[in-house]
């Protein structure tokens, strides 16, 4: 289905149309459920925070002040929300470590990893990303799969735009080096 800028949809919800917040969900239901998985790895309370999200943006869509797109003002309500839950339950996310901060570049990827069909590969790095703690799975997510900015992920998480930054670059290397691993492990047999 192919919908509309969200601020056709706001507009209409705002002029009495409360139907056209089913447009809104519909469009961004799966970013925000995968926000919330990434933080709290439970699927029941994934799909509650990203319900909760949605009826406190709707309840607040008077006070949106689109000084940001509407996708990321939902993401950073789904973000908070998912952050109090994991917070209830007393759990603290992994830090980032300090070994990490090495730079590499591409050409340092192990060449036959190239050689692996694009399921392979998905696979490899679907595995490296099960291994990263949740803050850093929902960050490398936002930036790659769901192609928001720096500036967006900054808002959403409230995180500075340099912190994004680094924890992406530190992100990555982590990737690339579990990436390797894997890659060792699962082709040092034949």
């Amino acid at each position: 289905m192919k919908y509309h800028d969200d601020s056709v949809y706001i507009e209409q919800i705002l002029d009495g149309n409360s139907q056209a917040y089913a447009y809104l969900v519909n469009k961004h239901k799966d970013m925000a459920y995968t926000i919330a998985i990434k933080i709290v790895k439970n699927a029941e309370d994934a799909e509650e925070i990203a319900q909760d999200a949605f009826v406190k943006a709707y309840r607040s869509l008077g006070s949106f002040r689109k000084k940001s797109k509407f996708s990321t003002w939902l993401y950073r309500i789904v973000y908070n929300t998912a952050i109090s839950k994991v917070r209830k339950k007393q759990i603290e996310f992994a830090p980032v470590d300090d070994y990490i901060t090495d730079n590499y570049s591409e050409d340092e990827i192990n060449p036959d990893v190239n050689k692996l069909s694009d399921e392979e590969q998905e696979t490899l790095v679907n595995k490296a990303l099960d291994v990263l703690p949740e803050e850093e799975s929902l960050l490398i997510t936002m930036f790659y799969k769901n192609d928001n900015s720096i500036d967006e992920i900054s808002e959403i998480t409230g995180l500075s735009v340099s912190n994004v930054k680094v924890k992406l670059h530190r992100i990555r290397k982590k990737l690339h080096d579990e990436i390797e691993m894997l890659f060792q492990n699962k082709f040092s047999y034949r």
